[in-house]
């Protein structure tokens, strides 16, 4: 299995252990995200599945299951990830051609931290984010700064103190207050 294939792994469950600890009445809690609730957190990560695989995934609706929805297409990532000649294959991207693989590299993994320490901070659970792997989203991120800001995802970057640690340094660039 390829790196790729264990970083997705990793933060995919640090993902399912929030959604799956979401208490019933907190889905339409606010999101970190303007305009969200918790059950668009999932929404987006559910409805990105098929810009990563190059087609759509077969999952219960997010209204209906969000934890049956995610799970469905966790799996069909991490099942595209581990399998090489999969993983290998050509998608379209906004971005050009690339492989399923440099796809979830380069924007799936971060997608996901991110939206978990949301998912957490909606519903009030743990926010607590895989260190190292803040540390190479945020080192990855940081370069394209202007260009990400470009568009809708980001919003501008929130000051925080220069002593701040690696994840407050990686939410607020990300636009969110930590």
């Amino acid at each position: 299995m390829s790196e790729i294939a264990d970083r997705y792994r990793n933060v995919a469950q640090q993902f399912t252990d929030r959604l799956t600890a979401v208490p019933d009445d907190a889905w339409d809690n606010p999101a970190p995200c303007e305009g969200w609730v918790a059950r668009d957190v999932v929404r987006h990560l559910v409805d990105t599945a098929s810009f990563f695989l190059g087609g759509g995934v077969d999952a219960p609706s997010v209204d209906d299951d969000p934890v049956g929805a995610w799970t469905a297409v966790r799996d069909a990532i991490q099942s595209a990830l581990d399998n090489p000649e999969v993983a290998q294959r050509q998608v379209d991207s906004p971005m050009g051609a690339m492989t399923i693989e440099q796809l979830i590299a380069r924007f799936g993994i971060a997608d996901t931290l991110v939206h978990t320490w949301d998912l957490a901070r909606a519903t009030g659970l743990d926010e607590k984010l895989d260190p190292e792997e803040v540390v190479r989203v945020y080192k990855a991120m940081e370069p394209l700064d202007e260009r990400m800001r470009g568009g809708t995802a980001f919003g501008p970057r929130v000051p925080v103190p220069g002593d701040a640690d690696d994840q407050t340094k990686l939410i607020a660039f990300t636009g969110r207050t930590p």
